[in-house]
């Protein structure tokens, strides 16, 4: 059954939680060039396959990505965009910054499988290409009402958000997809966020072109909540965390948005173990 596992005790006195915050945004911004000296290497020899996992061999969480199927672009499968160095260098971060005991390898899972409920975190990008069977959405739904939390990242426009809505209205058709506003817990489970940024690709982003892709041209962060107001699924739209995490290592990419990038990511992950 999903559920919190382990959730992580989180301060409660204000100045004290301020403090931590800067301590935390200093230790971000070094870690970046950890990253870059002293883990890329051994993650670029990783991609191969994922190395052997030492004891202990459980932990307290795991960063799910969903195989959600479909068509291969020329860089593979949409699922599959940025996987799996942006995940590795995230759980870097995660574990470097945050007290979660996460396992430290790629764990991409088919979401039409039973044991996606074992795992109460999935991300999920591209959905502007999303086409789910009957089945893949009923396994979602149950999922998530039974405690999943769903990130989903990377798609962009008014064209892909139409292929979203269609494919979240197959799970829940009588639950709208609302702007989480920033006093949300999600916010400041970690750190605090006081915007929305809007991330852009690599590309983009390292060249100092528009950060937008398409029309989405504002970055939102949206959600769907269930009957108690848990939020189940948190949309990040108009923007692309997973790159920023892939190439916080690139020298020509802007560190705010690696930072911002990171910061959010660990929030998610604190929010969908403690609430």
């Amino acid at each position: 059954m999903v559920g919190n596992w382990g959730a992580p005790r989180l301060v409660a006195n204000p100045a004290v939680k301020q403090e931590l915050d800067d301590t935390r945004r200093q230790s971000c911004t070094l870690l970046f060039v950890a990253v870059a000296i002293a883990v890329l290497a051994p993650l670029q020899l990783a991609i191969a396959g994922p190395a052997p996992e030492s004891a202990p061999t459980e932990h307290e969480f795991y960063f799910t990505r969903g195989n959600y199927g479909g068509d291969a672009a020329d860089w593979g499968p949409r699922w599959a965009i940025d996987f799996p160095k942006a995940d590795k260098q995230f759980l870097v971060a995660l574990t470097r910054l945050s007290v979660v005991d996460a396992f430290p390898a790629e764990h991409a899972l088919e979401i039409q499988l039973d044991t996606l409920r074992d795992y109460p975190f999935l991300y999920m990008l591209e959905v502007g290409s999303l086409d789910m069977s009957t089945h893949m959405a009923e396994q979602l739904r149950s999922y998530l009402l039974a405690g999943g939390f769903l990130v989903v990242d990377d798609f962009w426009g008014s064209w892909e958000w139409d292929n979203f809505d269609a494919q979240m209205r197959l799970l829940f058709p009588d639950r709208e997809m609302v702007d989480v506003p920033l006093d949300h817990p999600v916010f400041n489970a970690f750190y605090e966020i006081s915007d929305v940024i809007q991330v852009p690709n690599v590309y983009q982003g390292s060249t100092g072109q528009a950060t937008h892709e398409y029309d989405g041209y504002v970055a939102r962060v949206r959600g769907i909540f269930d009957d108690d107001g848990r939020l189940m699924v948190l949309i990040n739209w108009n923007t692309d965390l997973g790159d920023a995490w892939e190439w916080a290592d690139h020298p020509q990419y802007p560190l705010k948005f690696s930072t911002y990038a990171y910061e959010m990511g660990i929030n998610f992950v604190i929010y969908g173990m403690s609430f």
